[in-house]
Order: C-alpha cells, then sequence, then structure tokens
C-alpha cells in the first residue's frame, strides 16, 4: 500500500453515469482531494470517447491529477444490445462497442496519462468488466462487450508497462466494480444474487478502497471491486 501525497486533485471521466457521478460524489468527500475534475458528453468541458479532440481539450483543462477514472462502458442502447449469437454479429454494432469500450479509453489514457505527476503516487484506473475476462468466459455471448473490454484490458496493461519506465510510482489498471443498479445492467439483473447486486455508493466506495490500497508492484494488473485479482 503507497499513499497518495496530499492534496491531489482527481479527475473522473463518465462522471454523468451511475458509477462515474458516485466516485466523483465519493471524492467530493474526500478531505485528500483538492478538487475533482468531471467529465462527460454534457459537462461545462465536454468529453465525447469518439470524438480525440474532446478528450485531449478536457485533459488540457487539469494540471497534475493523481488519480484519474475512466467510468464508462457501452453493453446497450435503444440502438443495440448485446449479442447472444454469432447469428446476431453486427459490423456496426461491434465498431461502436469497440470504439466505446476500447478505443475511446486508449485515447484518453494517451491524453491524460503525460498529465499525472513523475513521483509520488499516481493511478490511472479504467473500470472494465470481469467479462472482459477471456480466462473466465464460460458462458459466451455478448461478442461485442466481451471482446472490447478485453481490448481495454489489453491497452492497460500496455499503458503500464510504458509507464513503469517514465514514472516509476505510477499504478495503471483495470478494475471491475462489480454488477451495479445502473441502467447498463438494469435488464440484466434478475439472475443475480441481492447480496451482489450494488448501489453505485457502494460501488465506489470499494472501488476507492481497492485504489487506495495500490502500490507501484499492482500495476498493470485487473482487480475486482473486493481487490482480488480477475484472470485476464
Amino acid at each position: 500500500m503507497t499513499a497518495f501525497p496530499e492534496p491531489f486533485e482527481a479527475v473522473v471521466v463518465g462522471a454523468s453515469g451511475g458509477i462515474g457521478a458516485a466516485l466523483a460524489a465519493r471524492l467530493d468527500n474526500d478531505t485528500r482531494v483538492r478538487r475533482v475534475h468531471r467529465f462527460a458528453r454534457g459537462t461545462p468541458v465536454p468529453l465525447d470517447l469518439t470524438d480525440e479532440a474532446s478528450i485531449a481539450a478536457a485533459a488540457a483543462t487539469v494540471g497534475e491529477p493523481r488519480l484519474v477514472i475512466l467510468a464508462t462502458g457501452l453493453l446497450h442502447d435503444a440502438d443495440q444490445g448485446p449479442e447472444k449469437r454469432m447469428a446476431d454479429l453486427d459490423p456496426a454494432h461491434l465498431a461502436r462497442s469497440f470504439q466505446v469500450n476500447a478505443i475511446g479509453p486508449a485515447l484518453v489514457l494517451k491524453h491524460f496519462a503525460p498529465k499525472i505527476p513523475r513521483q509520488g503516487k499516481a493511478v490511472l484506473a479504467v473500470l472494465t468488466a470481469r467479462v472482459g475476462s477471456i480466462a473466465d468466459n464460460r458462458l459466451g455471448g455478448w461478442y461485442g462487450y466481451r471482446s472490447s473490454k478485453a481490448a481495454a484490458n489489453q491497452i492497460v496493461r500496455t499503458t503500464a508497462v510504458e509507464l513503469a519506465a517514465r514514472r516509476r510510482d505510477a499504478i495503471c489498471v483495470s478494475l471491475h466494480p462489480g454488477t451495479v443498479e445502473t441502467p447498463l445492467s438494469a435488464p440484466f439483473q434478475r439472475g443475480v444474487a441481492r447480496d451482489r447486486l450494488f448501489t453505485p455508493a457502494f460501488a465506489a466506495e470499494r472501488l476507492m478502497a481497492v485504489i487506495d490500497g495500490l502500490a507501484p508492484s499492482d500495476t498493470s494488473g485487473f482487480l475486482a471491486w473486493d481487490g482480488q485479482p480477475i484472470a485476464f
């Protein structure tokens, strides 16, 4: 465990979503945090994961944040849902899944990673999903979501390797928040035990506990909300 130098700035990308908003609120109440920068498509400084210029413009507004959390994801919306079979695969839907769940996060890391301080604990945390684990895939389905989250995990790991050469104290990890009561999981909560269906506030508290417990040796890891490692 390595402590953050205090006070520090934090960034939440996806701050308009259920988990992102809860994380931003949790950081607002953290006495160690000097300022929380919130970014989403509808924030005063808009950030759109499909528009690199907006990501670069958002990064230009922050100083040297010690914590950057990316809390975004696309599983379904009015235009597409998770595929159950190969026959459901659609190229445009797959491309959109990868744009939001993998390419967008890669560009966030591209523009925000250079902003973190060169010394002292700094964390880049990308919320992915356990279903992005290739080793853990025993049910199949959800081709676009699984594959794009697996790609995001690889991007995180590769970023961690690069950062380790220049920022020895930097930590770059993938985090699984569990199944959280948000619009993303709403259609898929029926089979989830009540004690495994988390409120956004609980998920935010647990994720911050994991982040606070991280040390540089944990960089490139894939961790669940309870701090347990997940196989890639």
